[in-house]
């Protein structure tokens, strides 16, 4: 990539949630992230980013991971580096799902919960996830190639209400323009 040209160059997406009160099953939120071939960008993912994982090229991992959203600061830190994406992929698509162990679960069991992403010291976006109450994972970013390489951010959390084991499938189908 050209270092004239603007866009997002290294991003981290994180979330905070506070445990679950005593006597009460721990609370799990998971961040994952999927990349799409430039020639199929609303397809199957090439690769699912997610705990225990990370893409074959190292562009995105995950630097933290909470089952129980104990500790301070942020409980889950996945960050992408879009300046060493290989250019056959066009599109990543971000999301967070909760774990429905020992029962099924949405946002609104979810005690504070937070999302920023940040490119930098610079916020790209905050969220609560108030708009997506009723919803067991949502995806919270979208990041597009343009035509000059540069990559693109398209902010906005969509609510997913199904079984959230199949999120990852149709993650990035779920925001088709």
């Amino acid at each position: 990539m050209n270092g004239l040209i603007k866009g997002i160059h290294k991003v981290e997406v994180s979330v905070k949630w506070d445990p679950s009160p005593a006597g009460q099953p721990p609370t799990d939120l998971d961040i994952v992230a999927a990349t799409y071939h430039a020639t199929d960008p609303y397809g199957d993912p090439a690769h699912v980013v997610h705990f225990d994982s990370r893409s074959p090229d190292g562009t995105i991992h995950l630097n933290r991971d909470s089952k129980d959203g104990k500790g301070f600061g942020w409980d889950e830190v996945l960050t992408v580096e879009f300046d060493r994406i290989d250019k056959r992929y066009a599109r990543v698509v971000v999301g967070v799902v909760i774990q429905q162990r020992p029962g099924p679960r949405t946002f609104v069991s979810v005690i504070n919960p937070a999302l920023l992403i940040r490119e930098g010291y610079t916020d790209l976006a905050t969220d609560d996830f108030g708009a997506v109450l009723g919803a067991t994972a949502a995806t919270v970013a979208e990041f597009v190639r343009d035509d000059s390489g540069a990559w693109d951010f398209r902010p906005g959390v969509h609510g997913f209400e199904d079984d959230p084991a199949s999120f990852t499938r149709v993650m990035g189908a779920h925001r088709r323009p």
